[in-house]
């Protein structure tokens, strides 16, 4: 789920929370909802070429999770955002999201591009060529990915396109699109677990950074909760319930960006 702003809480902890900092919501899931998957992200950076425009028509993402390259192992990337992108927008540090996805742990060994016609140069003297694809990408742009994804954790896969070695003269004034990318897989955020008592409290949990950002959800019917997409720092943990009196907060909670922080159970007054 992508990061959104959302108010989802019981009509008594809305007034409090929008006074004192923003409230935003990541994915919050229970114990039982959690189904081994990661979270991961696909996003497209560049290197500067010398050109004025290097636009790609990107159609589609998929990865392959088995060790040989059989089409069975392939998986397309649920979330896409199709387009033709100039890769020189991306230059110098920024980058844009391609697609993401819930997938399950475990290893990915290969990322492909699948890409459309619409692929184009402009040069420095305004001229605006076709980019060919050569014959043997029809299939897509297969890339080495090796990543291994942790359950509950939230992953970027950057793609580092070279525009200046990816476009390739042919030699009669026209140019061939022969992608070269880097990949780049890194951890960003874990995420917070754990267990309340009494189950039958349902208490809101809010996640609070030292800005006063807020990532939230409500535990199961078992009393279990997970909060995913905590990027690292340190947080304050908040339980409400209809009781006031039984509300709860942990301080100084420790989250790395590729582990889950485990809380045990925590145990709410009753009053």
């Amino acid at each position: 789920m992508k990061l959104k702003y959302a108010i989802f809480m019981k009509a008594k902890f809305v007034i409090p929370f929008l006074l004192s900092g923003l409230v935003w919501f990541s994915s919050c899931d229970s114990e039982s909802d959690s189904n081994g998957t990661a979270r991961m992200e696909v996003r497209m950076t560049d290197a500067p070429g010398d050109y004025d425009e290097v636009n790609v028509d990107i159609r589609s993402v998929q990865i392959h999770k088995e060790n040989t390259d059989s089409e069975s192992g392939w998986q397309t990337l649920d979330e896409i955002n199709p387009g033709i992108y100039n890769l020189l927008d991306f230059a110098n540090g920024r980058d844009t999201l391609l697609a993401s996805a819930n997938l399950p742990a475990g290893s990915i060994s290969q990322i492909r591009l699948v890409l459309g016609d619409n692929n184009s140069l402009k040069l420095k003297n305004g001229q605006v060529l076709s980019l060919k694809t050569p014959s043997g990408q029809t299939s897509g742009v297969k890339l080495q990915l090796n990543a291994d994804l942790r359950e509950d954790v939230t992953y970027v896969v950057l793609l580092d396109f070279d525009a200046a070695k990816s476009v390739v003269a042919r030699g009669n004034g026209q140019y061939n699109l022969k992608p070269v990318v880097r990949t780049i897989t890194q951890a960003i955020a874990g995420g917070i677990r754990g267990r309340v008592t009494p189950a039958e409290a349902k208490p809101g949990i809010y996640v609070i950074s030292a800005a006063n950002d807020t990532i939230g959800g409500f535990a199961n019917d078992n009393g279990d909760f997970l909060i995913k997409g905590v990027k690292a720092g340190t947080y304050s943990v908040k339980f409400y319930t209809a009781n006031a009196a039984n509300d709860t907060t942990l301080t100084n909670i420790s989250v790395s960006q590729d582990q889950i922080k485990d809380l045990g159970t925590v145990k709410l007054p009753v009053k």
